[in-house]
């Protein structure tokens, strides 16, 4: 237990520490006007109640994430909370911001246009499909998670249940981002968070044994080694606990939304760090639930003990029947209010993209209605498929913002070597997984990692020494 107390404690000190780091080296300027200020339209620009945008934000970015992914990587033992610490701080904190400050330094722009400026046009508009694709992959893996929890423990046919989170998607999509997100997305982020305390106090005061941090954590201990590499397998897996791509087309949202840029670091490294306690929280309650990681990997692979089995026996059996329904409940709403955000990020970008003016419904109706129509057909896939690939793709998108936040930085003059380790980092985990992954390319470890390390470095090489790019540093209210 005590390492789950540290690596928490690491969590918020991080928080409080780098997070003035990067605030300060980015230049947060209170007195700068922002988008919610000078853009107001009733839809999608509207100055909230900071306290209000740091509780969505944080529903937005977390869902399913830090649940499903901390229970897979759970799988490799304490070396996920490693992962999860430090990929929060010096990765998903660092990602997070920039995603979220830009846009407020764009016009509230999506993040396509965003890295367009930074990594040239073609990169704009591969951006552009490559993020609205995601996004639509997103609310199918967030229809889904929900509708087979629902399924279990209503016992509705999950084709109505899907149904009627389409209808609710639909809506959440359309109508000013005030008359139902910011109303109700700060109960459900409440729920998520009692969820997590609950079992976080649950576990720590129960008879139940948390695996420490030790040498032989850093070896591979998942169940099928050979196939399953600790890295990068564990930094994929788990995606939204430590980094996701995913919520650089979040944070745009709520850019749109914040009045001050001093908030900044409330509202989206904070939201990232609360994020990776919860998922903390997750993984070392899927580790000493059923006795062990062993124990949970038997478990894992008996049919129909997918992951939203595990969430509900564990929260049933921890927290007891009302514990357990506010749990599930928080459980069912995060992941639904993460679909329903992801398809108004993908509205949102469609229409950046094509300079198609938001204020009017009719206008909105064109963009979101053939969305939906390819979301309904995805849902006929396997989702373990879906979620693997989404995992993968996830850390793309993260990625590439990443490499823009750096050239940024480098552009105004300012400190970059803080953003640029994360970027090369994460090029080596996606190009390795990609080609030694059993859905990838499946060529041997050795290459893989080597490809990787090797693309890596020769994109940090060309980011340190290639020139200024003048035009692209126009900052815009």
């Amino acid at each position: 237990m005590i390492t789950l107390f540290v690596c928490i404690g690491i969590l918020i000190a991080g928080y409080f520490i780098y997070g003035k780091f990067v605030e300060k080296t980015f230049g947060a300027d209170a007195n700068r006007i922002t988008p919610a200020i000078s853009k107001q339209d009733g839809v999608d620009f509207i100055p909230m109640k900071l306290s209000k945008i740091f509780l969505i934000q944080f529903l937005n970015i977390a869902g399913l994430g830090p649940i499903f992914g901390a229970i897979a990587g759970a799988l490799w033992g304490p070396a996920a909370f490693l992962w999860i610490v430090f990929g929060s701080i010096f990765a998903g904190s660092v990602h997070d911001y920039f995603s979220g400050m830009l846009s407020m330094r764009h016009g509230g722009q999506s993040i396509p246009e965003i890295v367009g400026r930074y990594l040239g046009q073609g990169v704009r508009h591969f951006m552009r499909y490559f993020s609205v694709g995601l996004l639509i992959i997103v609310g199918v893996v967030f229809v889904k998670g929900p509708a087979s929890i629902l399924q279990e423990l209503t016992g509705f046919n999950v084709t109505i249940l899907i149904s009627g989170i389409f209808l609710y998607y639909i809506l959440a999509t359309l109508i000013p981002i005030d008359k139902l997100i910011g109303k109700i997305y700060p109960i459900f982020g409440m729920c998520l968070l009692v969820m997590a305390v609950g079992l976080f106090f649950t576990l720590v005061l129960g008879d139940y044994t948390v695996p420490e941090l030790t040498m032989d954590a850093f070896t591979n201990i998942h169940d099928n080694p050979e196939k399953y590499p600790l890295f990068p397998m564990l930094f994929v897996t788990i995606a939204c606990g430590a980094i996701s791509g995913f919520h650089s087309t979040q944070s745009p949202l709520m850019a749109r939304c914040i009045s001050n840029e001093m908030d900044g670091k409330k509202v989206f490294m904070g939201a990232m760090i609360t994020e990776g306690i919860v998922a903390l929280i997750w993984a070392a309650v899927a580790m000493a639930f059923f006795g062990g990681i062993e124990q949970l990997a038997e478990t894992m692979s008996e049919e129909g003990h997918n992951a939203a089995w595990v969430v509900n026996i564990i929260c049933n059996t921890m927290l007891g029947k009302i514990g357990g329904v506010l749990a599930i409940f928080g459980v069912v709403a995060a992941p639904i209010t993460s679909g329903d955000t992801a398809f108004r990020s993908a509205r949102i970008t469609i229409a950046d993209s094509f300079n198609i003016d938001q204020s009017k419904l009719i206008k909105r109706l064109y963009v979101t209605i053939p969305m939906f129509v390819i979301a309904f057909v995805l849902t006929k896939v396997n989702f373990a498929i879906i979620w693997r690939y989404f995992g993968w793709s996830n850390q793309v998108l993260a990625t590439i913002v990443l490499w823009a936040a750096t050239v940024y930085m480098k552009d105004r003059g300012s400190k970059f070597i803080f953003v640029l380790i994360p970027s090369a980092f994460m090029t080596t985990v996606i190009i390795s997984y990609i080609l030694v992954a059993p859905e990838g390319f499946g060529l041997s470890y050795a290459v893989s990692v080597g490809v990787g390390v090797l693309v890596a470095i020769s994109l940090s090489i060309w980011t340190i020494v290639s020139r200024k790019n003048n035009t692209s540093h126009k900052e815009v209210a």
